[in-house]
């Protein structure tokens, strides 16, 4: 196909709505563009296990971006080379002292989808464990337990406690990891190696279908989504993105609860979508 576009999506606040589901008319529309030879990926900040569900409920054979572009790997290609580039297990212990030093309220780790958990935490492992074949949390000494580089740390700090830390990581860890704060209702701060984004993943991809970057399309609606949005030709900001990914992104669409991504699709690629 001489004009293929590489669509890339990101999730939550993107592609699922609020109930975190892929709304009907979206999904048709997105399934339409593929039939017509339109390649779609998702880059998101999950780990596989919480996103490979949407993968297969598009049918997509594609690579996927996985932990904010820590872990870009093949679900359906084995034989593809999946590249991990975790954080320096010496800095990971480094964190979760000053961590424990400030007494927040929980540290998480992982390691593809190992997971290490500090404290228990009925609601945080009813979120984290996708389903009952997932591997069981490591739970307790986070420290002693945490044996590998993991692929992402997640700090619950208390509210009080966010600025601080974040300063903190940026004082002592800035040449090896980035550092994001989760939107509401998270106060979660998260930690990954130094150089990963989505758009490292996505030039990687976009490279191996050699697809031109005029005819990348993104779309994302938080912080974890700029240099993404940045690198695409056409970065696209969700109508409920917040300010800075609308000030950089080339356009604007609808929210995630107006099936913001089936409208800009439909109309930018002049898709026929069959509406059942």
């Amino acid at each position: 196909m001489k004009n293929r576009h590489l669509i890339s999506l990101d999730l939550d606040g993107t592609l699922l709505t609020d109930n975190k589901v892929i709304s009907s008319q979206t999904k048709q529309t997105v399934l339409t563009a593929m039939d017509e030879g339109h390649i779609v990926v998702i880059a998101t900040g999950r780990p596989h296990r919480s996103s490979i569900n949407y993968y297969h409920e598009l049918g997509l054979k594609t690579p996927m971006v996985n932990f904010n572009g820590a872990l870009l790997h093949h679900p359906t290609n084995k034989n593809w080379d999946a590249l991990h580039n975790p954080m320096p297990i010496r800095t990971a212990h480094a964190i979760i002292d000053a961590c424990f030093d400030l007494n927040v309220n929980n540290i998480l780790a992982e390691v593809i989808d190992d997971v290490y958990l500090a404290q228990y935490d009925e609601k945080l492992i009813e979120i984290y464990q996708e389903s009952p074949d997932d591997p069981p949390f490591k739970i307790g000494n986070i420290k002693q337990t945490l044996q590998e580089d993991p692929t992402s740390i997640l700090v619950l700090p208390k509210e009080e406690q966010i600025e601080m830390l974040r300063n903190h990581l940026d004082d002592y860890h800035a040449e090896f990891i980035e550092h994001r704060n989760w939107g509401a209702p998270w106060n979660i701060i998260e930690i990954i190696k130094k150089g990963m984004n989505k758009a490292v993943g996505l030039q990687k991809i976009a490279h191996y279908y050699d697809i031109p970057k005029d005819r990348i399309i993104a779309f994302g609606d938080e912080d974890n989504d700029l240099e993404m949005i940045d690198y695409a030709g056409v970065g696209v900001a969700m109508g409920n993105a917040i300010p800075n990914l609308k000030k950089l992104a080339k356009h604007i669409t609808k929210t995630n609860e107006q099936n913001g991504i089936g409208i800009f699709l439909e109309e930018y690629l002049k898709l026929n979508v069959k509406t059942n």
